[in-house]
């Protein structure tokens, strides 16, 4: 059965519960995307963040039908992912596979006292260039990784999906003001871990 492609979330999950199966072809369609955005953040591999997203589906296929609608269908997701990438993370690093994150970057800004972004290589850099961002991206990527596990999501959140703070705060079920203290420890941090390696 073809759906409009008009219908909400909430919609869709109603048509699910109803035994439309198509709904839910539209709820991956829809949400795949992002929800590999977010792993591959977290995760920094396609192969794990696609079978962490593969997971996801898998798990809100099952859990559908008791979905409450208390927040919404992307939220549901978002923990979803959130929570089995950090799961994914840990067995990785309890077998000793390195993983890795990127970032765009959080410097201290001279002039202003903000975080200001760094680009990332880039092919278009010229070689000089290129190298040096490498050695700044390779930097905060090992920085982001000292990071207290509990700190990692918003981080990656905040700066890789541009959650707001409310987003974020839905996805790992906590109150903005947790959010808020938790990015500014995540920046103090970073800043203290790419101090000592000369980066600012």
């Amino acid at each position: 059965m073809t759906l409009p492609s008009e219908l909400t979330d909430s919609e869709l999950v109603a048509e699910f519960n109803n035994g439309n199966t198509a709904a839910f072809d539209e709820i991956m369609e829809r949400h795949a995307e992002r929800l590999y955005r977010t792993a591959y953040s977290l995760l920094d591999s396609h192969h794990d963040a696609e079978e962490v997203v593969q997971e996801t589906f898998l798990r809100a296929y099952r859990a559908l039908s008791g979905f409450r609608g208390d927040s919404s269908l992307s939220t549901w997701l978002q923990r979803i992912v959130t929570n089995l990438s950090r799961n994914k993370f840990q067995w990785n690093r309890r077998r000793g596979s390195e993983v890795n994150r990127s970032i765009s970057g959080m410097l201290r800004d001279a002039d202003t006292g903000g975080y200001e972004d760094i680009p990332l290589p880039d092919d278009r850099l010229t070689p000089d260039r290129g190298i040096n961002n490498r050695e700044i991206g390779e930097s905060i990527v090992w920085a982001i990784n000292q990071l207290p596990e509990r700190l990692r999501p918003v981080v990656s959140l905040r700066y890789l999906q541009n959650y707001s703070y409310d987003e974020i705060a839905k996805t790992l079920d906590c109150n903005i003001g947790s959010v808020k203290s938790r990015l500014s420890r995540s920046r103090e941090l970073l800043v203290e871990l790419l101090h000592k390696r000369g980066i600012v």
